[in-house]
C-alpha cells in the first residue's frame, strides 16, 4: 500500500495522480482520519482474515471482479459510479486478492489522498467519509468484500453533510 497527495489534474483517474514531487501520506496520518490497514501475510490470507473478521465483528463476505470481462457491458458505467464522491452508512472492508486499485479518501483537512491498493492489502474506510475508487490502468481487480452484517453498498454521493454516520464519522475524527 503507498498513500500520497493526490495531484487533481482533469486526467484519466485510473493514472497514479501523483503529485510532483511526491507528498506522501503515512498509515498513521491515514488512521488519523479513520482509515485501518493492514498487510496480509500469505497468498492464503484464509487465517489471518478469519481473525480479523473476528476481532472486527465482520459476519459476511463474498468477492468482486472488477474488470471489463467480470462485468461486461457495465464496466465503464460501473467505473464511474465508483469514481463518484461519496459515503456510506457502514464501513467499507476490501481485502484485495489481485490486481490493484486506488481508493481516494478525504482526510481530516478535506484534500484528496489516493491510496494504492493491491494484492495482499487489507482497507477498512470508516462509515461517513468521503471516497471513490478506481481501478489502476491494468483494469483489474479482486477483492473480498467484509460486512458486518448483511451487505449493503448503498453510496450516498456528496453533499450529504446532513446524514448522521458523516457527522459521526467528523466527530471521531476530531477526536484525534
Amino acid at each position: 500500500m503507498r498513500a500520497y497527495l493526490y495531484d487533481n489534474l482533469d486526467t484519466d483517474c485510473r493514472e497514479p495522480h501523483e503529485l510532483i514531487p511526491s507528498v506522501p501520506v503515512s498509515v498513521e496520518e491515514l488512521a488519523e482520519s479513520g482509515v485501518l490497514y493492514w498487510r496480509l501475510d500469505s497468498t492464503d490470507y484464509t487465517e489471518q482474515l478469519d481473525r480479523i473478521c473476528e476481532e472486527r465483528k465482520y459476519k459476511n463476505r463474498d468477492q468482486i471482479t472488477v474488470s471489463k470481462e467480470g462485468l461486461g457491458a457495465v464496466f465503464e458505467e460501473k467505473i464511474k459510479t465508483f469514481f463518484a464522491e461519496h459515503l456510506h452508512v457502514d464501513e467499507e472492508i476490501r481485502a484485495i486478492l489481485e490486481g490493484a486499485g486506488y481508493f481516494d479518501i478525504r482526510d481530516r483537512h478535506d484534500r484528496w489522498v489516493r491510496i494504492k491498493v493491491e494484492a495482499g492489502d487489507l482497507i477498512v474506510l470508516p462509515a461517513g467519509i468521503y471516497h471513490r475508487f478506481t481501478l489502476d490502468t491494468n483494469n483489474y481487480l479482486k477483492a473480498m468484500r467484509l460486512f458486518k452484517e448483511d451487505p449493503v453498498w448503498t453510496p450516498l454521493n456528496r453533499p450529504c453533510d446532513d446524514n448522521p454516520y458523516r457527522k459521526a464519522y467528523l466527530e471521531s475524527i476530531a477526536a484525534n
